[in-house]
C-alpha cells in the first residue's frame, strides 16, 4: 500500500496511537498507518469532520466497527482498538502490508489463472467467514483487497450490511462501486451473501484480464451494465471463464455459494499449478531397445568369424556339436533355414556334423531331437567334431539338452562290457550243450 507523508490538517496522535503516514482516503474518512507505545503498526481510519456531526455516518460508522468485531478468520484485518463516541470517531486495525490487488494489475497487467484462483480460493474462504458472522460487505473490490505475503485480506466493511440492521440507504440508490456491485444492489432490493459472490467473481475478472467485465464509463453507464447486459469476459482463462460467469449471473439464487466457490478455486488453482510447472515426462524406452541393450554384452563376447562384430546372428545356435552325431543344430549361412539334408530335425545346415553355431546372444526355439538309434541319425565317421582353432565355444543350454561326451562315455563302456559277458556266457553254454548231445549218442 502507498504512503504518503501528512498534511497540514492531518492529526498527529489519535487515542494511544501515534500516526506516521497518511494510506488513503475514502467517502467516509482517512486511513493513517500508526503505531502503539509497543511499536505495533496499525491501519487507523478517521471519520472526515464534515460527517463527524452526521448521525446516519456515525451509524454507518458504527456498523463496521461491530462488524469488524464479529469476524472470525485469517482473511480480514483484525480489530485492534476503536472509539465511536469521540469528536472524530475512529477506528484501528491490524496493518496488513503489500498492494492492493487494483495496484498490483495496474502496475504488472493480468495475473496468471493459477495466482487469479488462489486468491479468489482464500477470498471466497475469508466471506465465509465474514457470513456465518451475519455480515455481507456490499463493497468488495480490487481496491479493497490487500495482497500481504501472508494471504489476501479483505479490509474496509464501511458499507457492510448486517442481519437486522435497517438499511442506510433509500430505494434506487445504489450504495457502493459501480461495475463491481451486484444488480440487486442497483435496484435498491436487500442484499444477501451472494451479492458478495456477484463482486467477488467481477473483482476475479478484472484480476485475470485487467478491466472490469462490465468496461468503463460513467456511473449511469456502469450501473445500466451491471443489470441489463451480459459480462464481457474476452481474455478470461478458459479455466475460470465458466465459473466467473457463474458468479456473474444476474438472478442470485443461480449463483455458487462462497464455499463452493472456495472449493472449486481450490481445484482449479492446483490444477493450473501443476500445469504450468510439470516438467516434460521423459520418453519410455520401447521394448526392442531395452532388447538389444542386454545382448550387447554376450554378443561381443563371442564373434563368428566373417560377421562383423555386434551383428545379431539368426537361427538356432546351440554352441558345439555332439559327438557321435544326433540332431544337427546351428546354422552355416546366417539367416538361413530350411529343412536338413541328412537327417530328421536338421535346421539351417547341410552338414551331418553339428558344428559351432553364432553367438549365444541370439537363440531361437530348440528343434524336436529323433530318438536314439532312428535311421534319421547322421553319424560322424571321424568321430566328435572340435570346434575351430582360436574359436571358445558357446555355453551350451544345460536344461533340456544332452549331457556331455565326456558323461556319456563311461555308460556306453560298461554297456559294451556287459554286451560281451553275456555274448561269452551264452557261447560257452551252447558249446557244453552240444558236446554233451554228442556224448550221449556215442560212436556208431
Amino acid at each position: 500500500m502507498a504512503m504518503m507523508r501528512l498534511r497540514r490538517e492531518d492529526p498527529r496522535v489519535v487515542g494511544s496511537f501515534r500516526i506516521h503516514r497518511r494510506l488513503g482516503a475514502g467517502g467516509m474518512g482517512v486511513v493513517y498507518l500508526g503505531s502503539d507505545r509497543r511499536g505495533q503498526r496499525v491501519a487507523l481510519k478517521v471519520i472526515r469532520p464534515d460527517l463527524a456531526e452526521d448521525q446516519e455516518f456515525r451509524s454507518r460508522f458504527a456498523r463496521e466497527v461491530s462488524a469488524a468485531r464479529r469476524i472470525r478468520g485469517g482473511c480480514t484485518a483484525r480489530l485492534v482498538a476503536a472509539d465511536l463516541d469521540a469528536d472524530r470517531p475512529w477506528f484501528a486495525t491490524q496493518y496488513v502490508p503489500g498492494p492492493s490487488l487494483h495496484d498490483k494489475v495496474g502496475e504488472e497487467g493480468p495475473l496468471p489463472a493459477a495466482r487469479v484462483a488462489a486468491i479468489g480460493a482464500a477470498l471466497a474462504e475469508g466471506l465465509v467467514a465474514v457470513h456465518e458472522a451475519g455480515v455481507v460487505h456490499r463493497d468488495l473490490k480490487p481496491s479493497n483487497i490487500l495482497l500481504s505475503p501472508k494471504g489476501p485480506r479483505i479490509i474496509d466493511f464501511g458499507i457492510a450490511w448486517s442481519t437486522g440492521a435497517s438499511t442506510l440507504t433509500h430505494v434506487g440508490t445504489a450504495v457502493g462501486s459501480p461495475g463491481f456491485l451486484a444488480p440487486e444492489q442497483v435496484r435498491g432490493v436487500a442484499v444477501t451473501p451472494a451479492s458478495d459472490v456477484f463482486s467477488l467473481g467481477a473483482t476475479l475478472a478484472y484480476a485475470a484480464t485487467g478491466d472490469s467485465p462490465f468496461g468503463q464509463g460513467s456511473s449511469e453507464v456502469m450501473l445500466y451494465r451491471v443489470v441489463h447486459e451480459d459480462p464481457q469476459l474476452r481474455g478470461t482463462p478458459d479455466a475460470l471463464a465458466p465459473l466467473i460467469q457463474a458468479c456473474l449471473a444476474k438472478d442470485p439464487t443461480e449463483r455458487p455459494t462462497t464455499l463452493q466457490l472456495s472449493l472449486r478455486l481450490k481445484e482449479i488453482a492446483v490444477r493450473e499449478a501443476r500445469g504450468a510447472g510439470a516438467p516434460p515426462a521423459a520418453p519410455a524406452q520401447r521394448p526392442a531397445e531395452r532388447r538389444t541393450e542386454a545382448m550387447l554384452p554376450q554378443a561381443q563376447s563371442d564373434v563368428a568369424p566373417g560377421r562383423a562384430p555386434g551383428a545379431p546372428a539368426e537361427g538356432d545356435a546351440r554352441g558345439t556339436a555332439a559327438p557321435g552325431g544326433g540332431a544337427a543344430r546351428g546354422t552355416g549361412t546366417p539367416g538361413a533355414r530350411s529343412a536338413g539334408t541328412s537327417g530328421g530335425g536338421a535346421r539351417g545346415t547341410a552338414s551331418p556334423a553339428r558344428g559351432t553355431g553364432s553367438p549365444a546372444g541370439s537363440r531361437g526355439p530348440a528343434p524336436a531331437r529323433p530318438p536314439r538309434g532312428s535311421a534319421g541319425r547322421a553319424e560322424s565317421p571321424s568321430g566328435p567334431s572340435r570346434p575351430a582353432a582360436g574359436r571358445t565355444p558357446a555355453p551350451r543350454k544345460a536344461e533340456g539338452s544332452r549331457p556331455p561326451a565326456a558323461a556319456r562315455r563311461p555308460s556306453r563302456d560298461r554297456m559294451l562290457r556287459q554286451r560281451l559277458i553275456v555274448f561269452v556266457i551264452v557261447t560257452f553254454l551252447v558249446a557244453l550243450g552240444i558236446a554233451a548231445a554228442q556224448g550221449c549218442q556215442g560212436p556208431m
